[in-house]
């Protein structure tokens, strides 16, 4: 179903896919720097949670700009809570890359809202995470990481070139949430492995996602 989202004097354009039973929870999904909603790795990870009875909203928006990426996201996440055609008990975020930088910062600016004391968002499952630039590992992107709270999957490459594995796992070591590294064995940043084909790498990711997030739906509900 897609639908356009208002966002200022714009819209942003977005896609439902939805599974064939109603869904009490939702996956809110954005791609990374390049590309938009329709890059093969997000609609792989749609259609997958879809088939197995998890809601999916993915949406496109451009631009570089981490606060202004930031910004649609949160939009992204009140259209959702709002609407009345899938009335939801908790969304995930999610993103790919920047995506999921964007994400993380959401989720660290709402749980500094004082208003916002709300558990909707469940969780964020971080694809890719670019915890910092190729070749300056110095300059950690773990801010919004550390403060914060609700449940992290981290589903990353061996070999990406943007999230060296022993930094990543150092920052984990330091989050105060709970979180969870799945590592790609061999993945670059594209998620791309020599000897393996993209839908065979994406199934892997799929998979884990799915398993996570259904984990975490059945802890919520104890």
């Amino acid at each position: 179903v897609k639908v356009k989202i208002p966002f200022g004097n714009k819209y942003l354009d977005a896609i439902f896919s939805v599974p064939e039973k109603k869904s009490t929870y939702g996956v809110i999904l954005t791609h990374g720097a390049g590309g938009d909603m329709n890059f093969p790795h997000l609609v792989s990870l749609a259609t997958y949670l879809a088939s197995h009875g998890v809601l999916c909203l993915r949406f496109t928006c451009k631009g570089l700009n981490i606060a202004y990426r930031t910004k649609a996201f949160k939009t992204v996440v009140e259209y959702l809570k709002l609407s009345d055609d899938y009335k939801l008990s908790g969304v995930f975020l999610a993103g790919r890359s920047m995506g999921s930088r964007a994400a993380a910062s959401v989720i660290r600016q709402l749980s500094q809202d004082d208003d916002d004391d709300d558990d909707f968002i469940q969780g964020l499952v971080c694809i890719s995470y670019p915890l910092h630039r190729p070749k300056l590992q110095s300059k950690l992107r773990d801010e919004d990481l550390l403060s914060i709270r609700c449940p992290v999957l981290f589903v990353s490459g061996s070999a990406d070139e943007m999230c060296e594995q022993q930094l990543l796992e150092g920052v984990a070591s330091k989050m105060r949430a709970p979180k969870k590294i799945h590592w790609i064995d061999k993945a670059n940043h594209g998620m791309a492995v020599k000897g393996r084909t993209t839908d065979d790498v994406m199934e892997e990711i799929n998979a884990h996602v799915f398993s996570w997030l259904r984990e975490n739906i059945e802890l919520g509900h104890k």
